[in-house]
């Protein structure tokens, strides 16, 4: 079955950006391992790896995309709708662009990871023991987002976000990046509804996609989420093509790309692991001579190299990091060795699990089932409270954050609750009601299908990808639960997924009324579509059109002038400290340090004089920075070398942000 031209554009397009990142993550990572990550050499090896694999995944993209099913013969105006959508979301969301510089959140912490890489080509970060007259027990060179390491500290996260990010520090426009990643995702999500609803819906499902608040959000500062978005359903694309052709390269290229989410995000782990399920199942049909059983192999090998390099990146750079979530990581590398023992079992037995028959009423069942489970997780706020009882020092940090903001939002304050059990609400919020419901009943058909042996093969990957994602992630978010802030955890799988199975109710939902009509055809589609595009934009409106953090990028840089150039750095209370550590380390040159406390927020006044004497003696200048003027007027003459008052997201608890906050930052500043 043939492409017409505006359909291979539009495949092409949509494969694109998964191949790109993945060959230029592949150029950076032994770079950055060499402490070699620089512009010109990343741009040497990194171009010509992405357009190699460009290159390789999109070269003969004639077969249909959905097997059996309609040609992906749509018209241009299909595609140019799609690339408007992806082109006026770049556009706004650069022009909205969050300036996250010092660190309160992960989005800072991957700005200073950034920057560091982009200015010294590799890890750790050098801490500059000497400029303070060598290690103390006083001097604290960790903080928040940072671990300390032999002669340094290093980054929490994984690699392959600031090696995207440093792009754009190379550029001078460190904060673009993540918009151009943004509009990219738009191209991706596009391209995977076109292979499996049909190219009808892809302009309604870019649409939705673009305007989902949660997708605005990452797109408009440093975060992880929407490069692994890109390769996860860059994967399910390219896995779709190697099916449709037969083509064991281009199935070899959708394991890697699918491997490198783990580079990444950790998380990435746990969303491929359906991926080594399913080439288990594609070796499997090898022996009984099925042709797509030829791609089982490659699937599986291009799978383990990109999970591999993540798992290397993870050890070599961010071991700390890998510590730090033990609790969690271990368990889900036991899942990981329980699915590949599986898998493998499964492998071997297939020739007796081939004569096993599902008896009739499997299928109706398991569609039940999908039905049940949504409605189960919609019902969870009235039959469950998920808390937590805070067992350490982060979960101390995080208990008192709840309280601080349940206060603010006029709820009762108990800082144990984690409000996971309203998840799916919190989906509702972003796609709407009638997208969630759309994909359920997708769902629920579509495992029918499956469950009967129908001619929906190619929807088997995709479908346990998003339910197996899906459910866990609604589960347990595992993130704090104020919103906009813990939207980032439905980005990558959640809410494209969402949008992809309602498109593939939207496309049965028009040929049920074909059946009545033209009248109730084109009313009937107008409506539904319109109750998919409407919800997620009202939710967005509050806060689509102001951004956040702004301005703290010049204010960072008017700092940095303000110290003298031989400066070490002591800060002597605790957020100060915990924000701008790395920014004075990162981005000013200096070494920065925090000097140890006791008690309290504050560091004991005779111990920052000592390391102040240290630091003279070391021939450099002792400079000590705090939020207030009394903090610092101890030491020397205060005077204010950061005074910011900028707007922050909103934190809201039970409901959908529809605003933003006022946040002040200030940085006074003594030579002792």
């Amino acid at each position: 079955m043939e492409l017409d031209r505006p359909g291979r554009v539009l495949a092409t397009l949509s494969v694109l950006p998964a191949l790109a990142v993945a060959g230029w993550l592949l150029a950076g990572l032994p770079l950055l391992l060499l402490g070699r990550f620089a512009a010109l050499p990343a741009t040497l090896l990194g171009v010509p790896l992405a357009a190699l694999l460009c290159w390789a995944g999109a070269r003969r993209l004639g077969d249909g995309v959905r097997p059996g099913a309609t040609p992906m013969t749509g018209g241009w105006w299909q595609v140019g709708g799609v690339a408007g959508v992806a082109v006026a979301s770049g556009a706004v969301n650069a022009i909205m662009h969050s300036e996250q510089v010092a660190v309160r959140r992960d989005p800072a912490t991957y700005t200073q990871y950034a920057a560091w890489i982009a200015a010294h080509g590799g890890l750790p970060v050098d801490v500059q023991a000497g400029a303070f007259g060598g290690p103390d027990p006083a001097l604290v060179f960790k903080s928040v987002g940072f671990f300390d390491v032999d002669g340094g500290v290093v980054p929490q996260f994984m690699p392959g976000p600031p090696m995207l990010f440093a792009i754009g520090h190379w550029l001078g426009a460190p904060y673009a990046v993540p918009a151009v990643l943004g509009a990219l995702a738009v191209l991706t999500v596009a391209g995977v509804v076109a292979r499996l609803a049909g190219p009808r819906w892809t302009l309604v499902a870019a649409t939705a996609f673009a305007v989902s608040l949660p997708i605005l959000y990452t797109s408009r500062t440093t975060f992880s989420e929407i490069p692994s978005l890109i390769l996860l359903f860059g994967g399910l694309a390219l896995a779709h093509d190697a099916l449709a052709r037969g083509e064991r390269a281009r199935a070899a290229l959708a394991g890697l790309v699918f491997g490198l989410a783990v580079l990444v995000r950790v998380d990435g782990l746990r969303d491929v692991l359906p991926v080594l399920a399913f080439a288990g199942l594609l070796i499997a049909m090898r022996r009984f001579r099925r042709p797509e059983g030829a791609l089982g192999p490659p699937l599986l090998l291009g799978l383990l190299a990109g999970a591999g390099l993540g798992l290397l990146a993870a050890y070599v750079l961010a071991r700390p990091y890998l510590s730090y979530l033990s609790g969690s990581v271990r368990p889900l590398l036991l899942i990981c060795a329980a699915v590949l023992v599986l898998t493998a079992a499964g492998t071997a037995c297939a020739p007796a699990l081939a004569r096993i028959r599902l008896p009739r009423w499997a299928p109706r069942t398991g569609a039940v089932l999908v039905v049940l489970l949504m409605a189960a997780l919609y019902a969870r706020p009235w039959v469950q409270t998920v808390t937590r009882v805070p067992a350490n020092e982060d979960d101390r940090r995080t208990f008192e954050m709840i309280q601080q903001i349940q206060r603010a939002n006029g709820l009762p304050v108990d800082g144990t609750r984690l409000y996971f059990e309203n998840s799916l609400h919190w989906v509702t919020w972003y796609v709407g009601a009638p997208a969630v419901l759309l994909a359920t009943i997708a769902a629920a058909l579509l495992v029918r299908r499956l469950l009967r042996g129908g001619s929906s093969f190619e929807w088997l990957l995709p479908l346990t990808v998003i339910g197996w994602t899906t459910v866990t992630t609604l589960l347990r978010p595992e993130i704090t639960p104020d919103h906009p802030w813990a939207a980032r955890r439905l980005v990558p799988i959640v809410i494209p997924g969402m949008i992809l199975l309602a498109s593939y109710g939207l496309a049965r939902l028009r040929r049920l009324a074909d059946r009545h009509g033209p009248q109730v055809l084109r009313w009937g589609m107008a409506l539904a579509v319109t109750l998919v595009l409407a919800p997620p934009a009202v939710t967005s409106i509050g806060t689509a059109f102001t951004p956040v953090e702004r301005g703290e990028a010049a204010a960072v840089a008017a700092m940095c002038a303000r110290l003298p150039a031989d400066a070490s750095v002591l800060t002597v209370e605790r957020v100060t400290g915990d924000r701008f550590v790395p920014v004075v380390r990162g981005m000013c040159g200096r070494p920065a340090a925090q000097v140890a406390r006791t008690r309290g927020d504050l560091a004991p006044e005779a111990e920052v004089r000592r390391l102040a004497e240290r630091v003279r003696a070391a021939g450099r200048v002792p400079v000590v920075l705090g939020a207030e003027a009394g903090q610092v007027s101890p030491f020397g003459a205060p005077s204010q070398i950061l005074e910011l008052v900028t707007r922050q997201d909103e934190r809201s608890l039970t409901e959908a942000p529809n605003g933003t906050w006022s946040l002040r930052m200030n940085v006074w500043m003594a030579i002792a």
